[in-house]
């Protein structure tokens, strides 16, 4: 839920501070979106730790059942959870900043995709197909292939050190990699804030955009690149004496 609130509470507040009729001056940039992703995932896998081992994203789960020996019996649980906490964190920026998307949509009964894109991720328009596939894989592999790095006994990092890590690895994706898809690398932070945005009055069009856009970019995509970045890891490092249950 962190992560969405602060991520996705930066993407609206750069975006709709362009219209002159919400904000006197633009309040951020594209540098202020990508920290608030950080600070989201920081914060998010800190408050979460105790509880859940600081799981907040489909892929990561996927990937630690597939390689970490993580009970598969409790993934649909984790999975459902993180969808949960990325719907209502949504729903509460949606709320804080309902008049000013009225404002910049032109009325209360107007929702485009134009303001959709502060919520869930969409491709910019010169993005082929494959291109956006390949942007959310591989900005996954990456994420993932750090988290297993910073929870590897052997590196010894201290458990208090991994949400900076995270915080500095999803800083890096959102700087060097997301421009271009918006950079998801979660399936829960998509698809929970897409479908509040199918409930609030923007429709279906954020299911059928890009040919289910939502399902091969927002969730197969970050999928498959979870698990490959895990692989990655352990085709470089493995030693199966030291695997965890993490």
């Amino acid at each position: 839920m962190l992560l969405v609130v602060f991520g996705i509470g930066a993407n609206c507040q750069v975006s709709l501070s362009n219209n002159q009729n919400v904000s006197a001056a633009p309040k951020g940039s594209y540098t202020s979106v990508g920290f608030g992703f950080a600070v989201g995932i920081s914060l998010g896998v800190w408050v979460s730790a105790s509880r859940s081992g600081g799981h907040i994203n489909p892929a990561v789960t996927i990937a630690l059942a597939t390689f970490r020996k993580f009970p598969w019996r409790m993934v649909p649980g984790y999975i459902f959870s993180q969808l949960l906490g990325g719907f209502i964190g949504a729903a509460l920026i949606y709320a804080n900043y309902y008049h000013a998307i009225n404002i910049f949509e032109g009325g209360s009964g107007v929702r485009t995709l134009l303001t959709a894109g502060n919520f869930g991720t969409y491709p910019l328009d010169y993005m082929t197909n494959a291109s956006a596939f390949f942007s959310e894989f591989l900005g996954t592999a990456l994420l993932v292939f750090i988290v297993f790095a910073a929870t590897d006994p052997r590196n010894a990092i201290p458990s208090a050190a991994i949400p900076f890590i995270l915080f500095t690895v999803l800083l890096g994706i959102a700087l060097c990699l997301g421009m271009e898809t918006g950079f998801a690398v979660n399936p829960a932070r998509d698809l929970g804030p897409r479908l509040l945005t199918s409930i609030v009055g923007y429709g279906g069009a954020v299911y059928s955009f890009r040919h289910q856009y939502w399902l091969w970019g927002g969730i197969l995509a970050p999928t498959l690149g979870g698990v490959t970045g895990a692989c990655f890891y352990d085709l470089l490092f493995i030693d199966s004496g030291r695997f965890s249950n993490v």
